[in-house]
């Protein structure tokens, strides 16, 4: 059998490989050999989908090999219906940031699609690794390349953005790799997740230790969410990143937070799970309503999607910590709806600043007659955003209020503000760039998008459809994953904590 995840992972480490031996001024085929490189990617993860059984719990497409046994590290790789969902989604993005970065990229093509490439097999990494030490280093690989991305191919103020991003996200790297250490010596020496997970059950750790444990954990990933009051990097870094960098970082990146939970802080710590769960859960309400309120006075456009992030993964994390089965998969589902939606919407502000080489709101208006293909896609992606119902957006967040309403009615009503809130800033702002009279001569002959912003944008639009009208096709592949998780958890359920 063809190790799929190790070939899925090695392919762009190949493409990296083979676009620094390509030569420097052959930029039409190093953009083709990164495209062809991503493409190829995503069609081989296909056979993830069609290979994974919704019926057999437990990891597929496991692949394990002794790496360096004298310190008990493993080359694990496996995936559930969890990281199978945020896979395809990486995959899918790729040629798609490849394709947004064909005309507006112009200096150092060769270093920065090398960099993108290795993106790549990092982030499939964090999301196939079974084993802790692995799983690390396909973390914090992800930094290097992301940190260059926005550094030097970003905007006027890149180098504050990229050394901020780098600082945040590595703190808090640290202290998870202490957090790993400290389960490598104290249980059995190895670092393979499945083997520890099973020797926690037989052998809990204690609540306190349990604690000081899910901290650790728990704030590399906090940090990276970015849950409130640990948020401050992500404007920054999406604001100077370059498009496709933003559409990566709020599409994949920011999901490695919110994976990192499902898969170590909530199984592995039930019981610090269960007495946290409220602390969580009141910063995800916080973190809605607040980057919501500063969504709404934003005057550049880029930086109010990134602000509407933070209000938009506050759901998640509502969902991931009402620690229900509908809340899960709720939250599940939108990690994939928000790098859809997002991802659509930075790869759309891109698109008009290459036009108009302004964010500014005020710089537009009436711009829905100059280019009308391009407007009436934006409004499609603003609704998905906002959670219309019969596009993506609306089913996550339906979950997963669903899911919070079985913890407490009160959390789940201050947490649908959020929802109020979104559609107040969103269409907000699409009534002051899209419609009323035209300020300004430069926007009456805008150029609608090409082939290639198309062939970019429309795939995602696809899935915002697809998921809306028949979200049970991805839903399927969520039922075990979930209810594993939730039966592994031995400590007390977040409703029976609130009654009490």
């Amino acid at each position: 059998m063809m190790p799929l995840l190790s070939t899925l992972i090695m392919i762009p480490l190949i493409g990296a490989v083979a676009m620094l031996l390509l030569p420097r001024r052959a930029e039409t085929l190093q953009r083709g050999v990164a495209f062809l490189t991503t493409a190829v990617t995503f069609a081989l993860s296909l056979g993830l989908w069609f290979g994974f059984d919704r019926n057999t719990p437990g990891y597929q497409f496991m692949e394990r090999f002794e790496w360096i046994p004298s310190l008990g590290i493993t080359y694990i790789v496996g995936i559930d219906g969890i990281s199978l969902l945020l896979i395809l989604l990486t995959t899918l993005l790729m040629p798609i940031c490849i394709l947004a970065s064909w005309d507006p990229i112009k200096t150092r093509i060769k270093e920065y699609y090398f960099s993108f490439l290795l993106l790549e097999a990092a982030m499939i990494g964090v999301f196939a690794a079974l084993d802790l030490f692995l799983f690390y280093v396909f973390w914090e690989s992800v930094l290097i390349p992301m940190y260059f991305l926005i550094g030097i191919w970003g905007g006027k103020n890149r180098l504050y953005a990229a050394i901020k991003f780098f600082l945040y996200t590595l703190v808090g790297s640290l202290l998870m790799l202490i957090g790993i250490l400290y389960l490598y010596f104290n249980y059995g020496h190895t670092f393979d997740l499945i083997h520890l997970s099973a020797m926690l059950k037989q052998h809990p750790i204690a609540s306190n230790v349990q604690i000081w444990l899910f901290a650790a954990f728990s704030l590399a990933f906090a940090i990276k969410v970015p849950m409130f009051p640990f948020h401050t990097w992500l404007p920054d870094a999406h604001t100077e990143a370059p498009t496709a960098g933003s559409i990566i970082l709020a599409g994949v990146l920011l999901k490695m937070g919110t994976y990192g939970f499902v898969r170590f802080s909530i199984p592995l710590f039930p019981d610090a799970t269960s007495v946290l769960s409220p602390i969580v859960v009141i910063l995800a309400i916080i973190g809605i309503i607040y980057g919501a309120l500063v969504a709404m006075v934003q005057t550049d456009i880029k930086r109010l999607v990134a602000y509407s992030s933070v209000s938009h993964l506050g759901f998640v994390m509502l969902g991931l910590f009402a620690l229900n089965h509908q809340g899960l998969s709720g939250a599940v589902l939108q990690m994939v709806n928000h790098g859809l939606s997002t991802g659509a919407l930075f790869l759309l502000v891109g698109v008009i600043y290459e036009r108009r080489h302004t964010r500014d709101i005020e710089a537009y208006g009436g711009i829905a007659a100059s280019i009308p293909v391009f407007s009436t896609i934006f409004l499609i992606v603003t609704m998905s955003s906002i959670g219309l119902p019969t596009l993506n957006g609306f089913v996550g967040e339906f979950l997963i209020l669903n899911g919070a309403m079985q913890a407490s009615w009160q959390w789940t009503a201050w947490a649908a503000t959020g929802v109020i809130l979104s559609a107040i800033y969103m269409l907000w702002m699409v009534q002051r760039v899209f419609f009323g009279p035209i300020k300004h001569e430069e926007n009456r002959n805008l150029k609608d998008m090409n082939w290639k912003e198309l062939a970019a944008v429309i795939p995602l639009l696809i899935f915002i459809v697809w998921i809306g009208i028949y979200p049970d096709t991805f839903l399927k592949v969520l039922d075990l994953p979930v209810a594993d998780l939730l039966s592994n958890r031995t400590g007390i359920h977040l409703q029976t904590l609130l009654l009490k």
